[in-house]
């Protein structure tokens, strides 16, 4: 992985985080606004908490996410097999065998490109066997995704 992917993931939980502490001040103010009877008097009282809330709980998690993805993220080619490794709550481990791959992509996204930063997604007939590994320098994915498709076309070559 690249580390300016830490860049890249800090960017998406900061527009998370906007949205989400966007709609919760939207809310305290609705709530606070509101003359609505089956809301209790100390909720419409106290609308303002729930931003504070929100940002308390989430705030860390904005910073802690992108390093924690960082330290998790790996990915390996070896002779027959790609390997990666993905997650920051929950974790993953995919084995795509280069044999079963079918295509390999590079994708950008707009933050992506401006951090010179690229996608590869490995499909296999399986979906549970596809991958996506994120991250990787721009350069890096364009060998790696070259290099996966010699490999499963010689491979393909064989079998047949």
């Amino acid at each position: 992985m690249s580390r300016r992917a830490i860049v890249l993931w800090l960017i998406e939980s900061l527009m998370g985080f906007a949205v989400f502490f966007g709609g919760a001040l939207l809310l305290a103010y609705w709530i606070g606004r509101s003359d609505w009877s089956a809301l209790p008097g100390w909720l419409s009282d106290n609308a303002w908490l729930l931003p504070l809330v929100v940002g308390v709980v989430t705030a860390p998690l904005v910073i802690i996410e992108p390093l924690w993805r960082y330290a998790v993220h790996r990915w390996e080619l070896s002779g027959d097999v790609v390997y990666a490794r993905s997650g920051w709550l929950s974790r993953e481990w995919v084995f795509v065998p280069v044999s079963r791959i079918q295509t390999v992509d590079k994708a950008q996204g707009w933050f992506e490109r401006a951090l010179r930063l690229a996608t590869v997604e490995i499909r296999t007939a399986s979906h549970a066997g596809s991958s996506t590994i994120k991250g990787l320098d721009y350069e890096v994915a364009a060998g790696f995704a070259a290099e996966l498709a010699r490999r499963a076309q010689e491979l393909r070559d064989d079998a047949t």
